[in-house]
């Protein structure tokens, strides 16, 4: 028979360098970028200063104009890691 009052060890994690999160900033995809691809395949179908290419050219100029969206805040998760990490590995002795 088991004995009453032990629990099972916690899994242990292997030492880790550094904890960082990989690119927590994602770049936000340009909506424009369809509308001058089209524009420039159109140009290089029919030629730069072709009439049908124009529509193309208005659309992109509108969506050019277009205001900005506000730029987002950067994501701060990285420095909280490095500045906590120490906390949650606790004491090391650090070797030469």
């Amino acid at each position: 028979m088991p004995p009453k009052n032990t629990k099972p060890a916690a899994p242990r994690l292997p030492p880790l360098q550094k904890l960082r999160v990989r690119r927590p900033n994602q770049a936000q995809a340009n909506p424009c970028v369809g509308i001058m691809t089209s524009m420039l395949g159109c140009w290089a179908s029919s030629g730069y200063s072709a009439q049908g290419c124009m529509a193309l050219e208005q659309s992109l100029r509108t969506c050019m104009d277009q205001a900005k969206p506000e730029k987002q805040k950067k994501n701060t998760i990285n420095y909280h890691l490095m500045r906590l990490y120490p906390k949650i590995r606790g004491a090391r002795k650090i070797d030469k």
